[in-house]
């Protein structure tokens, strides 16, 4: 069965996290003082260390549900994952869309290399695990180019804003990785 967290602890949790996100707009990750983090939060230092050992703890976690929450979205559809499809791709970029001011806090921080590699590494994932061919080591240079230029479309989407609606991303990176497929690559 699993644990049920208390109102008053996920409500804490919360106003932390979103005090760090908050912060990282206005500042520096290096600059975030727990001080800092616990005024925006409107709680106490203790009640900080309560739940995180340190900022860059509160920073991981804070990475690590976002990261968890997607590989959750992509299990939750079919077995047979077919990432042409603008269908299964929308699930991404309407994730991306409703948490835009995490990713793109995140994609512009200083910390951003940290946070752009958990981002690759999530789509390496989910596109290898949607490839129907045996992993070689060919494969595995044509899934890192795909992914890699997934997080490029998306740090180029949120530079912009997100000018375009997330169907209309998933309907062109779709289009893009099925003219890659066309090419002899991983996920044909």
């Amino acid at each position: 069965m699993a644990s049920t967290v208390d109102r008053r602890v996920r409500k804490s949790q919360q106003a932390i996290k979103k005090a760090m996100i908050e912060l990282l707009v206005e500042q520096s990750f290096d600059q975030i003082t727990i001080q800092d983090i616990a005024d925006r939060a409107d709680v106490s230092r203790r009640t900080i260390y309560l739940h995180y050992t340190d900022k860059f703890d509160l920073l991981d976690k804070l990475i690590e549900e976002h990261m968890d929450e997607l590989h959750q979205l992509c299990e939750s559809t079919e077995d047979d994952v077919d990432y042409t499809e603008p269908d299964v791709l929308v699930v991404w970029f309407e994730y991306l869309e409703r948490h835009a001011l995490f990713f793109s806090t995140m994609l512009a921080s200083t910390g951003s290399p940290i946070f752009r590699n958990r981002l690759l590494e999530f789509f390496l994932q989910e596109l290898e695990k949607g490839s129907d061919q045996e992993i070689t080591d060919g494969v595995k240079v044509d899934i890192q180019f795909l992914g890699a230029a997934i997080v490029g479309v998306v740090e180029w989407w949120f530079k912009t804003d997100r000018s375009l609606a997330p169907s209309i991303m998933a309907e062109r990176v779709g289009i893009l990785l099925e003219r890659n497929l066309k090419a002899n690559l991983p996920l044909a």
